[in-house]
């Protein structure tokens, strides 16, 4: 193993730990809502609000982690290295 690919192998795990760490507060926090509402008024369900706008975020924040895109190649790397240079 290299120790470019020992990197990038660390910036996976933390990666995935950051979203599982996300998707906790996410569950936390929106549970909370929930509960005041339940306990309050009740009535009109606005925690939905905060659950859909929130929810998009983290949808988004786990496709990045588990399923976007894969890390530039290094010949990627040094096109936009020289189109750097020329500007």
């Amino acid at each position: 193993m290299t120790d470019a690919e020992r990197r990038e192998a660390i910036e996976r795990i933390r990666a995935r730990r950051g979203f599982w760490v996300h998707l906790t507060v996410y569950l936390v926090v929106n549970a909370g809502l929930v509960l005041i509402w339940y306990l309050g008024s009740g009535g009109y369900f606005w925690p939905v609000w905060p659950l859909l706008g929130w929810g998009i975020g983290l949808a988004a924040h786990g496709f990045g982690v588990f399923v976007g895109v894969s890390p530039p190649s290094e010949e990627r790397i040094q096109r936009e290295i020289d189109r750097g240079r020329r500007s």
